[in-house]
């Protein structure tokens, strides 16, 4: 072996050296990756016994509750990628009717629980699903908090291989630990009817999550600083606009001496002038006005540069804070196009992520019931809404025309089928079955 260079990193030359020395390799007890991989990476967040991560979980969470910018952020992200509606579907017939009594069962009502779990999602960056499976064979799905979420256990060397996963502490008695095994475990995947399946288990969905960590990150934690500065602007712009407002009376007599004067204030405060009133007094009193000179007309445009830095973090338009930017449509729904994409990628996370939960339950029934459940290899779909319907007749007209103008080619052996499909979807805005690329919005 060459003698390794100097610069090599300190975690690379002790592998070097090792390697140097290594018996020949065992057969692994789990899949890794051939290439080296350090366990641990910087990008990682701290873990979950160090106060930071738990502080900026509580900030966010804190900030969704008291803060209208904060809250309405989360909402139009629930609203736009799961509030539409979401549906499971299976080509199986068996399989179809046994994910609809599931997912409508009222101790799931899934449909109803998804804008809960995008909020946490939102909020922390992580959902965590707990699967729980009773004698009947049914998947009960709750969502653990993820703050609860005290560690996640990974495979050496492959962070993305989640193995299991500790809680804090419940609130019982003996203060126990809640350990969930990640859904599939490896040792699962070979046999559908194995007893891990019937186990409780947690499916993990994360966001924001930068290669090599565990945790996702939180919409909003990029955000709080500037949510703050602008809820102080926008309060001392308010308090500001209520001193410019005030004033007082000022009065200017002769008086003999300090009580004469401490009289006529007593007379005047017990029995104040209303506005609009009419004032008569005398050549030795004048009468005046005070008020305080809040030179603050320029401010807007500070909560403005504010409002607009929070617009960026969150990945909206400003007119979706309500801020118009311009009074055109043409802008507006310019300026929407890229705020959709990011919707349309967050939809079809948790289209996925239904996906999961959807073959967990079918695999799950079937480790209770091999006999009397589908088949748990079915085949199964999630479908949601669409993001936005302003288009729909645009895309209906083109889709109209361009079936007009590629049909007699087809007909004539100058276009085959599959490309005929292709561009017809292409031109209503939809994606092929088998094809996971993102249609033009």
């Amino acid at each position: 072996m060459s003698p390794r260079p100097s610069w090599f990193p300190a975690w690379l030359k002790a592998i070097w050296g090792e390697a140097a020395h290594a018996q020949p390799p065992q057969p692994p007890q789990r899949h890794r990756f051939a290439a080296i991989t350090p366990t641990w990476s910087a990008n990682a967040r701290p873990a979950y016994d160090r106060p930071d991560r738990l502080t900026t979980l509580r900030q966010t969470l804190e900030a969704w509750r008291t803060n209208p910018l904060a809250r309405r952020i989360v909402e139009l992200t629930s609203q736009y990628a799961v509030g539409g509606g979401m549906a499971l579907h299976s080509p199986d017939p068996a399989a179809h009717a046994f994910l609809q009594a599931w997912w409508q069962h009222p101790l799931n009502a899934l449909g109803s629980r998804l804008p809960e779990w995008c909020d946490e999602c939102t909020r922390t960056g992580d959902l965590f699903l707990l699967l729980s499976t009773d004698a009947s064979g049914l998947t009960w799905v709750r969502a653990l908090p993820s703050a609860d979420i005290e560690a996640i256990e990974t495979a050496p060397g492959d962070v993305e291989q989640e193995l299991s996963y500790r809680t804090r502490p419940l609130l019982t008695n003996d203060g126990r630990w809640l350990e969930g095994q990640h859904y599939p475990a490896e040792s699962s995947l070979v046999n559908l009817c194995a007893p891990e399946r019937t186990q409780p288990a947690i499916l993990h969905l994360a966001i924001n999550r930068p290669c090599g960590a565990v945790f996702g990150e939180s919409d909003l934690a990029p955000l709080l600083k500037w949510l703050a500065r602008y809820a102080a602007w926008l309060e001392d712009r308010a308090r500001l606009n209520r001193y410019r407002t005030a004033f007082v009376y000022v009065v200017k007599a002769q008086f003999a001496n300090e009580a004469e004067r401490l009289a006529r204030q007593e007379a005047l405060a017990a029995n104040p002038p209303s506005p609009g009133s009419i004032l008569v007094c005398d050549e030795s009193e004048s009468w005046s006005v005070l008020t305080p000179h809040l030179e603050a007309h320029e401010s807007a445009e500070d909560g403005l540069a504010l409002k607009r830095m929070i617009a960026v973090g969150a990945g909206l338009p400003l007119h979706f804070l309500a801020e118009p930017e311009s009074s055109t449509r043409t802008t507006a729904e310019a300026a929407g196009g890229p705020t959709y994409r990011r919707f349309a990628m967050r939809q079809r996370a948790f289209l996925g992520l239904l996906e999961a939960l959807a073959r967990a339950a079918l695999q799950r029934a079937a480790a209770i019931h091999p006999l009397g459940s589908p088949d748990p290899a079915a085949e199964v779909h999630a479908r949601g809404a669409d993001l936005s319907t302003h288009d729909n007749l645009a895309l209906a007209q083109a889709a109209a025309a361009i079936s007009t103008a590629l049909l007699p080619l087809q007909q004539q052996g100058l276009l085959d089928k599959d490309e005929l499909l292709r561009l017809l979807y292409r031109f209503t805005g939809e994606t092929p079955p088998g094809n996971t690329q993102e249609a033009d919005l």
